[in-house]
């Protein structure tokens, strides 16, 4: 009996110096992450507070302990303002066609790029692809403004084939299609690199044994390439779940004008205008509050379909 309690103590005195030993180790690590936490504290969680706005009658000489509480007033002025549908309509639209047609074509250039056999011009391709996420909107927008309009270069070359000139950032009909677009362009070099790093994970030995069994290129890509990387093409389809009301704050702000406004207002410029250039505080941070809680249910959502589908766990 005294035997058993001596080698019980040995043992948890063993785990005891283990765990110590292993926090230790990695005591830098942690200490790198405070930080991190103290950024996001301050600039993420601290200012939560703010959401109490959306339950008042926000006047900021009086600020939050004493402007007036109207409880749900604002969120049943927001259910019931005609233009919150149009407003919603665009953002599911938009931020839709830039998750699915963005994917889409990320996962072609990948695998496109993965075909190219000169590693140097393959390494050119794909810098010159993901270069331009590292622009920021002020810039590209800037760009897209200037190829785009009356006397830029696209409605040049279109004269050149006897078109009219268009107005890509004027009329509401070509806002959206542009404006998912140029985003593609500006971010599917880089939603790229995922899918590339997946194809290095695929056995070289399958190529070599649908090569000596005569499949082609087509073939190998269809019965090896897209199999090898679908769980990876699986898991981002589930993720991206939780963007579908993030549009694109930036791109819109950059690109529109008051001529589009119909089918570019979305849910994040319609609280710019709203909150800050209309004052209305407290009617933007419902608006806001409730895109936050929106997002948030979908982001949960998402996790429990990549666990699903994807076998992918955050803890």
């Amino acid at each position: 009996m005294n035997t058993t309690r001596m080698v019980s103590r040995s043992s948890g005195a063993t785990k005891e110096r283990a765990r110590y030993w292993r926090l230790r180790r990695k005591l830098p690590l942690y200490l790198m992450l405070i930080p991190g936490f103290i950024v996001l504290g301050l600039f993420h969680y601290y200012p939560m507070y703010g959401v109490v706005i959306a339950f008042q009658k926000y006047e900021p000489l009086l600020g939050f302990a004493n402007s007036p509480w109207v409880g749900l007033e604002n969120f049943e002025a927001l259910f019931t303002n005609p233009d919150i549908a149009l407003i919603l309509r665009n953002t599911l639209v938009i931020a839709m066609g830039k998750i699915i047609l963005g994917q889409f074509l990320s996962i072609v250039f990948a695998l496109l790029l993965n075909e190219v056999r000169l590693s140097v011009f393959k390494r050119v391709i794909q810098t010159a692809s993901y270069v331009l996420h590292f622009l920021s909107w002020m810039i590209f927008g800037a760009i897209i403004i200037d190829l785009l309009g009356l006397d830029g270069a696209v409605n040049h070359i279109l004269a050149g084939f006897g078109v009219e000139p268009i107005m890509f950032l004027g009329q509401p009909a070509l806002f959206q299609p542009t404006a998912i677009f140029t985003d593609i362009w500006k971010s599917f070099g880089w939603g790229a690199i995922i899918y590339i790093a997946a194809l290095t994970n695929i056995d070289p030995t399958l190529y070599e044994a649908a090569s000596v069994d005569g499949a082609g290129r087509w073939r190998r890509m269809f019965n090896i390439t897209l199999p090898g990387i679908a769980p990876t093409i699986i898991l981002l389809s589930c993720l991206s779940l939780g963007g579908v009301l993030n549009a694109g704050f930036e791109q819109i702000f950059v690109l529109y004008n008051s001529r589009v406004m119909e089918s570019a207002d979305i849910i994040d410029t319609y609280v710019y205008r709203v909150g800050l250039v209309g004052l209305q505080f407290s009617f933007a941070t419902a608006v806001g509050l409730l895109k936050s809680l929106v997002s948030l249910v979908l982001i949960g959502l998402s996790y429990f379909l990549a666990d699903r589908f994807a076998n992918y766990r955050v803890f």
